[in-house]
Order: C-alpha cells, then sequence, then structure tokens
C-alpha cells in the first residue's frame, strides 16, 4: 500500500525560506512525483514536478528561480526548496505521485497522479 507522508512547511515572513519533503512508502519504482498547492475556492496548481528516475526537473512559470525540487537519498523521496517566498505562495502544499511510471508528461495535471498526501501548510507574510 504506497502512502505519501510530507513534512515541513510552516510560517515565514516574505522573502524567506522553508522546505516541504515527501517520503512515498511502498512506491517501488521509479515516477513521476510533484508539488502542488491549492488556496480556498481555487483550483489545485501544479508548483514543480520530477521524474524520479532520471531526476529531470519541472516548474510552474511562477516558482522558476525560488523554488528547486530534488531527490532524496531514499527512493520516491522528494524535496522541494522554497527560497525568496511570497505571500502569493500561500497556500496548503500537497504531495503527490503518478502510478503509472510516468515521466511527467502533462505533469501539471492533478488527474495524471493517482496517490496524494494530506497536505502541509505554507503561510507567508507581507
Amino acid at each position: 500500500q504506497v502512502q505519501l507522508v510530507e513534512s515541513g512547511g510552516g510560517s515565514v515572513q516574505a522573502g524567506g525560506s522553508l522546505r516541504v519533503s515527501c517520503a512515498a512508502s511502498g512506491l517501488t519504482f521509479n515516477t513521476c512525483m510533484a508539488w502542488f498547492r491549492q488556496t480556498p475556492g481555487l483550483e489545485r496548481e501544479g508548483v514543480a514536478a520530477i521524474y524520479t528516475g532520471y531526476g529531470h526537473t519541472y516548474y510552474a512559470d511562477s516558482v522558476k528561480g525560488r523554488f528547486t525540487i530534488s531527490r532524496g537519498s531514499a527512493k520516491n523521496t522528494v524535496s522541494l526548496q522554497m527560497n525568496d517566498l511570497e505571500p502569493e505562495d500561500t497556500a496548503l502544499y500537497y504531495c503527490a505521485a503518478d502510478s503509472r511510471g510516468g515521466r511527467c508528461r502533462g505533469w501539471t495535471d492533478p488527474s495524471e497522479y493517482y496517490f496524494w498526501g494530506q497536505g502541509t501548510q505554507v503561510t507567508v507574510s507581507s
């Protein structure tokens, strides 16, 4: 049984940094893993993705140059380092994993992911 467990997040002032991590227990193959975020009343937005096999990364335009997604030393663990945070980055951040070993084609579409974490809150104050 696959379970995604997120850690990290929290509150920071604008310009600060936070890191969120995700460990996918029970996931034994390389696949696309991604971070999404959601604020009340808005659709879930793809932030960044990584194919855990080759390490290819993908980013939303809104976070390019500020966020970095990376693989951990343990299989199918990923982290998102968030620098130069802005109040607009405030959201509930979710980790997601593709169940089919996909290589992140269409990575911004939430329907591409079968496994989801519970979410971790990131709050950026001005």
